[in-house]
C-alpha cells in the first residue's frame, strides 16, 4: 500500500495535525518556538518526498527571506532528537528526513532519487538474521527498496 498519496484537504489536515504535535513536543522540551522554526516544521510536515535540508532550505526562504541554513539543519537535527522525525541516507546527495513515523518502507528511484513510502506486512514480519545482536542492540529496521519509478520508466 503507497502512503504518501493524499489529496489536499487530507493533507492539509494531516499537516496541521504533525504541526501541533510538534509544537507540543518542542514546548514540552523546553525549546522556544521560534517563528522560522514554525515555518520549517509547516514545510517538512507538507512536503511528502523526504525532503533534503537544501530543499527545505529553499522553500522556507521564500516565506521567511531571513532564515539561514544553518537554523533548517539545527532544527531538522532538533526534531531528530525529540523522536519526531527519522533520517533516510545515507545518500551521496545527503540525508533526508522523513515525518512518517508509522512501521512502513522506502521504494527509492535510481534514476531521480524520488522517495515513495509503501507498507508490506510481510517485510513488517522478516525476522532479523541470527547472529545480528552480536553486533549490537537492533532499535529499528526499515527496507529501502531501490529501482527505476513509473516517471522515470516513461
Amino acid at each position: 500500500m503507497i502512503l504518501n498519496t493524499q489529496d489536499a484537504p487530507a493533507q492539509e489536515e494531516h499537516v496541521q495535525r504533525r504541526v501541533a504535535q510538534w509544537t507540543a513536543a518542542v514546548k514540552a522540551s523546553g525549546v522556544k518556538l521560534t517563528h522560522q522554526r514554525l515555518e520549517i516544521f509547516r514545510e517538512l510536515a507538507a512536503n511528502l518526498d523526504h525532503p533534503e535540508v537544501e530543499t527545505v532550505f529553499r522553500a522556507v526562504r521564500v516565506r521567511v527571506p531571513t532564515v539561514s541554513l544553518d537554523t533548517v539543519y539545527r532544527t531538522l537535527w532538533l526534531l531528530h532528537e525529540l523522536g519526531l522525525i527519522i533520517t533516510l541516507g545515507p545518500r551521496r546527495d545527503g540525508i533526508r528526513f522523513d515525518v512518517n513515523l508509522e512501521r512502513h518502507h522506502h521504494f527509492v528511484c535510481v534514476r531521480c532519487g524520488k522517495v515513495r513510502d509503501f507498507v508490506s506486512d510481510a517485510l513488517c514480519d522478516l525476522p532479523l538474521p541470527e547472529g545480528l545482536s552480536g553486533l549490537g542492540d537492533v532499535l529499528d529496521a526499515r527496507v529501502e527498496v531501490r529501482g527505476v519509478c513509473a516517471s522515470c520508466k516513461t
